[in-house]
């Protein structure tokens, strides 16, 4: 008969997760033997680091990755980076070890007691098998619900049912497939033809999820014919729209009040791919201004159900932009020329102004560059500065926990080997995930890190001058030195003191990691 792990790793290969991002304690080494040679294992020293890599990964793949945890230990560790990717809607299937089941209850080390609601309400499906002979049909769950909803799963499992012995019904699990169609049907499709046809000044507001489904360019078809503007949804992970694009006006602020305000003087908000809306200030107001109605258009159900105003379509974004591009025929005029980039600000004293530090990236660095963005106290300036026009540009912590830069930059560029990747992280973020550096030097991963280090929690100094609170302590983080560390974990590094430094820098071509740190001055995010 087969065993428990022959069967699922049979499964794992036909389905295609043979990259496994893992940190493994004991209880994970028997699922771990014996795995077949197409498969790939990513060692990550921190679970935070380890489910930050194959967030990226899985972003860029668009497809579901395995991570292999330890029990409630591990499992707790990973759950701050988990939150970015239930924010990014990234399929992970996160497979843990447990102890043997006679251990459980009375709590043996190393057992995970309640395993499943450990993770819970975070994951969108937790479970753990009644025995043993279940865990190839629930590790065939896992897939499936991480792929149906695009949101992490989990799944715990004792050690030893992995070596136990499964009867042949258990191998009708290795020719399953789920599809899904979110296709609108005629009745939705002519209501929505009719209120977007219909609509005397439309806005358009796009989620990362348009950049995730491969659905940037047709964005930009939609947007062109509609020509109303066009803003990204609050909190963005990923870029769904050229930035620098004539009707592109911005990431909308994260605040009732300034998105009302945003939407003055529009009958209808088209919103394609995102929540309603992802709010972070408190900054209270009408959530629509009179007069203005909201269709939001999502497939995922849950954002359309706790959505607090207007009316909602559970479909896939894609397939809406398909029907009206259909319906409402080519623009009638061209959009206009790109809007150019202002000159860089330039800071007083040695440090350079972040500024000046993208301009020299947007310069130095190929069109068709991916970044990875953690350093949030310069998100003004990168956003003046930079010119972004294709798919899987940019990539930002969905739920904005620190951690995910580093690593996700190293699992975008494990994804995409041949596409330029530049991770652009701020002193502050970086040590959350600093040991990624190690596994970039262990796979060779052509990644370019720009550390922009400027002594401080510059995001966090800025939020305390908005809640009254100046003098809160911990916010200056002096004394780092990137490039030691970087050298430590066997990644090549140096310090550039000028922007003629950086641009040297910066053209040759990497083969291997390298890390750029510069000395910039201290700037907020907006």
């Amino acid at each position: 008969m087969p065993s428990v792990r022959r069967v699922s790793h049979e499964f794992l290969e036909r389905q295609g997760l043979t990259t496994v991002f893992g940190n493994p304690g004991s209880n994970e080494l028997p699922f771990l033997a014996g795995l077949p040679d197409g498969f790939r294992y990513v060692l990550g020293l921190h679970e935070g680091a380890v489910v930050g890599m194959a967030d990226g990964y899985a972003q860029a793949t668009g497809r579901p990755v395995l991570v292999n945890l330890h029990a409630a230990s591990g499992s707790g560790n990973a759950m701050g980076a988990l939150t970015n990717a239930v924010a990014s809607r990234t399929p992970l299937v996160v497979v843990a070890g447990q102890q043997v089941r006679p251990a459980i209850g009375p709590e043996a080390n190393l057992a995970s007691v309640d395993a499943p609601a450990l993770m819970k309400p975070l994951v969108g499906w937790a479970a753990e098998p009644a025995c043993a002979g279940d865990v190839p049909r629930a590790l065939a769950q896992a897939v499936f619900e991480a792929r149906l909803q695009r949101r992490p799963t989990y799944l715990s499992v004792p050690y030893d049912d992995w070596s136990a012995d499964v009867d042949d019904n258990a191998l009708a699990v290795l020719d399953r497939r789920v599809l899904r169609a979110a296709v609108p049907g005629g009745e939705q499709r002519r209501w929505l033809v009719e209120q977007v046809a219909s609509a005397r000044r439309p806005v358009l507001v796009l989620g990362g999820d348009i950049d995730s489904a491969g659905r940037f360019d047709d964005a930009v078809r939609l947007a062109e014919r509609l020509g109303g503007p066009v803003w990204a949804a609050p909190s963005q992970f990923r870029l769904p729209f050229p930035n620098r694009h004539p009707l592109f006006r911005g990431v909308l602020p994260a605040g009732i009040a300034p998105v009302s305000a945003a939407f003055e003087g529009h009958d209808l908000v088209l919103v394609l791919g995102a929540p309603v809306f992802r709010y972070h200030e408190h900054l209270p107001g009408r959530y629509l201004p009179e007069g203005t109605r909201l269709i939001q258009v999502t497939e995922d159900a849950s954002a359309a159900a706790r959505a607090p105003m207007g009316e909602a379509l559970v479909a896939d974004p894609g397939a809406v932009i398909d029907v009206l591009l259909e319906a409402l025929g080519a623009a009638d005029r061209p959009a206009g020329p790109y809007r150019p980039v202002p000159e860089p600000l330039t800071a007083e004293g040695p440090a350079l102004h972040p500024e000046q530090v993208f301009a020299a990236l947007r310069e130095e660095m190929p069109e068709d560059t991916a970044y990875v963005v953690e350093s949030t106290s310069t998100n003004a300036a990168w956003w003046r500065q930079t010119d972004l026009r294709r798919q899987g540009s940019y990539y930002f912590p969905a739920a904005g926990g620190l951690g995910f830069g580093l690593p996700g930059a190293v699992g975008v560029a494990m994804a995409q080997p041949g596409r330029p990747v530049v991770g652009v992280i701020g002193d502050g973020s970086a040590n959350y995930g600093i040991t990624a550096l190690w596994t970039a030097a262990q796979h060779r991963v052509p990644l370019t890190v720009v550390l922009l280090r400027n002594g401080a929690y510059g995001a966090l100094r800025w939020f305390g001058g908005l809640l009254g609170v100046p003098d809160a302590p911990g916010l200056d983080i002096p004394g780092l030195d990137f490039t030691r560390i970087a050298e430590g974990y066997g990644v090549r590094a140096q310090h550039v003191g000028s922007v003629a430094e950086l641009r040297a820098a910066l053209a040759e071509t990497p083969e291997h990691p390298r890390l750029i740190q510069v000395d910039t001055a201290l700037t907020t995010p907006s």
